[in-house]
């Protein structure tokens, strides 16, 4: 087999998977190595820099045991890696704490007051497209370092997003791109940079922000350590790469204005590449930078959809995962396949899919999941089909929020877990009245994105237009018009019955409150 070749990183919350692409973009084969995330105190998701380094290097070494490849033609590599990392490096480049926060750590809720004493936090979100609660993106963590660490903070000389952190083992040169940037917190978006007053507002040297270069860029070579670990040839070229929503969304063909996504994991997100960040001050569209140069992407969330069909699995539906067992099948397979029995709209019940709090769109982040309209008729398929419906329709208000901001294109590719389900995919196309669609390219889009990014960083490709080839459409779920219809017809009940939920949150919330003091 020919070269040249390429390997792409996917550092993920849960692990990192490396890939091996061809000069074609098709992946030969991939390997995944998981590492843990710690809950050392409330609010606090830590997990460790160099159990990521030490995925990297099995999952490489893993897939290059079998790999019917030359070693010496393997050219370069792309990452994408999990967002708002804040990994503390000395002048050396020692890494000088253990654990360092992830995206969701929201320790630092103190130290966000000071900052929007001094600046409006409407201005800020406007600037930045920071849409997260504040407490997550990266300048309040490190001012979080500042303020309960100095002895350590003092020692700092660069802090560094995730997949930094792993460009500087393999390379020794610390520097971000301008997706990753983008989730700091200080960041500019119209003007692709660093905001100066915000990070006076800050009261963080500047010099503790790497330089930021762009996803295509080539920022080294391996170092002879790195590619001792990773058995590489030191002369294969490093690229940039990008932030995972950014890399996913490339991977997913949402490089060109108006083209969106949906990822559809534990939480799902839909996501629409423009050429403006779109933004709304009240519903908090999350914004990056795209790895594309001069785009950006822009997108909106529900927290429990995957996760909420997980739990219906492992309460509900033990007996399926018993028969699964059995079978040698997916237990999922066996509950869509139920599912299928239930008419539209579930026979009259309404899931709310707020397992996990509320997001921008909900009255309240005390909101909770509920079945509504249950009554004794009701069966397990009905509530297996009001489950998948209910996340669906959550995600309809996500698409209506986006489509009021710009164009959204008439055909949506969805990619993640629950896009292998047939039921679901036309649920989504009947709900969101979109053509939906499904290709070879699943879970793989976050590391095409990366691959694409070294293919094209390194003079492979001369475009990212090789992707639409790439992707080969497997499956695709028109809207059945009298489905339409009816999920029409669901979705004020939806929204009225989800103002209700998150009043009855906050009185459950208020409720509970003296016993979690206790």
């Amino acid at each position: 087999m020919k070269g040249p070749f390429i390997i792409a990183y996917d550092l993920g919350t849960g692990g990192n998977k490396a890939s091996l692409y061809d000069a074609s973009g098709r992946c030969l084969s991939e390997n995944f190595v998981s590492y843990p995330t710690r809950y050392p105190a409330t609010g606090w998701h830590e997990q460790r820099p160099e159990d990521w380094w030490d995925a990297v290097v099995k999952s490489t070494n893993r897939l290059l045991k079998d790999a019917p490849v030359e070693k010496d033609e393997i050219c370069c590599c792309g990452i994408s890696g999990h967002s708002l990392g804040v990994v503390p490096l000395d002048s050396s480049g020692k890494l000088l704490r253990e654990a360092t926060p992830i995206w969701s750590d929201s320790r630092a809720q103190a130290q966000s007051k000071p900052f929007f004493d001094q600046v409006d936090e409407k201005e800020w979100y406007l600037m930045t497209g920071n849409g997260f609660p504040p407490p997550l993106y990266s300048v309040f963590k490190m001012m979080w370092y500042r303020d309960n660490e100095p002895d350590m903070f003092n020692n700092v000389h660069k802090i560094i997003g995730t997949k930094d952190y792993i460009n500087y083992k393999l390379t020794g040169n610390m520097v971000t791109d301008y997706s990753y940037a983008s989730g700091c917190g200080v960041y500019d978006l119209v003007n692709w940079g660093y905001s100066d007053a915000l990070i006076g507002a800050s009261g963080l040297p500047r010099e503790l922000f790497p330089d930021i270069v762009s996803s295509t860029d080539v920022i080294g070579e391996l170092t002879p350590e790195a590619s001792e670990a990773l058995n590489l040839p030191q002369h294969l070229k490093v690229v940039a790469g990008g932030v995972d929503n950014s890399c996913m969304a490339l991977g997913a063909r949402s490089y060109k204005e108006g083209r969106v996504y949906n990822s559809l994991g534990s939480s799902s997100w839909i996501a629409v590449a423009s050429g403006k960040p779109l933004l709304d001050p009240k519903t908090r569209p999350y914004v990056f930078t795209h790895v594309i140069p001069g785009m950006f992407m822009s997108a909106m969330a529900i927290f429990s959809s995957g996760s909420s069909f997980r739990w219906l699995r492992d309460q509900l539906c033990q007996s399926m995962v018993s028969e699964a067992e059995i079978k040698n099948i997916d237990p999922y397979e066996l509950m869509t396949k139920e599912a299928e029995i239930s008419p539209i709209g579930s026979n009259a019940l309404l899931f709310n899919p707020s397992l996990a709090g509320g997001s921008s769109l909900d009255d309240s982040p005390n909101i909770r999941g509920a079945f509504m309209g249950l009554d004794l008729g009701h069966t397990r398929p009905d509530v297996i089909r009001s489950v998948m419906e209910g996340v669906a329709i959550g995600l309809r208000q996500v698409l209506d929020e986006l489509r009021s901001l710009t164009h959204i294109a008439d055909e949506m590719t969805v990619v993640g877990g629950s896009s292998r389900s047939r039921l679901w995919r036309q649920i989504f196309a009947d709900v969101y009245q979109l053509e939906i669609v499904k290709t070879n390219i699943d879970q793989q889009a976050a590391a095409l994105g990366a691959a694409a990014l070294a293919a094209v960083g390194t003079g492979i490709w001369s475009n990212f237009d090789i992707i639409d080839d790439i992707h080969k459409i497997e499956d695709r779920a028109e809207p059945i018009s009298d489905n339409c219809v009816a999920y029409e017809k669901l979705l004020p009940v939806f929204k009225d019955a989800s103002s209700f939920n998150s009043k009855i949150g906050d009185m459950l919330a208020s409720v509970s409150a003296p016993e979690k003091e206790k």
